[in-house]
């Protein structure tokens, strides 16, 4: 109950400053688990998708996040499961697959960190899709970029826009690198949108 208050909010804020524009939300499943798979701008990403999605999010996020204790007890309110990036962190996984197979939504940003290139790739999403068969949503946030730039610490005001789409056909046959390859181009080809 207070998770939605706060997200209606926090969606009413974006929508204010940032002229907040969120399209096609119906591809987004709903009461049922799904990996959605987002490029990653900005810090703000989590938070925009948070908003914009009407069900609680997880998400996988760097450990060094939750050194401030305070910020901790927020990350984890809002669904952010800490991940040790510099090898593979076997807990972590577990932990997203487990949230999967319970039902829960859970995000990944397939570059593995904040980055404008859209061309390296995790095989996260695939590895993740191969061990549970859940539905994949693709996101593409734009703008975030604009209102809190890697390095920076306020906020300008710009437009921010978000646009799902639900994949169909991905096949079991493939292996994790190939389907986390036909997420990732499915992100990149949302640019078109823009």
């Amino acid at each position: 109950m207070f998770y939605r208050f706060i997200q209606k909010s926090l969606y009413i804020i974006f929508k204010i400053m940032f002229k907040m524009e969120v399209k096609n939300k119906g591809e987004i499943p709903l009461n049922t688990a799904f990996i959605l798979a987002s490029n990653h701008y900005s810090n703000l990403d989590p938070i925009v998708l948070g908003v914009s999605v009407p069900c609680k999010l997880y998400f996988l996020a760097k450990e060094e996040l939750f050194k401030n204790k305070i910020f901790a007890i927020f990350l984890k309110f809002f669904g952010a499961i800490p991940l040790k990036r510099k090898r593979i962190d076997v807990l972590a996984v577990k932990k997203a697959i487990s949230l999967l197979k319970d039902n829960k939504p859970l995000v990944i940003f397939p570059q593995g960190t904040r980055s404008k290139e859209l061309n390296d790739i995790q095989p996260g999403v695939g590895y993740l899709f191969k061990k549970t068969s859940v539905p994949i949503v693709v996101a593409r946030i734009l703008g975030t970029d604009k209102v809190l730039p890697r390095g920076k610490k306020f906020l300008k005001l710009n437009k921010i826009k978000v646009i799902f789409k639900r994949l169909k056909n991905i096949g079991n046959n493939f292996t994790a690198e190939e389907i986390s390859e036909f997420v990732w181009n499915k992100i990149k080809d949302m640019a078109v949108y823009h």
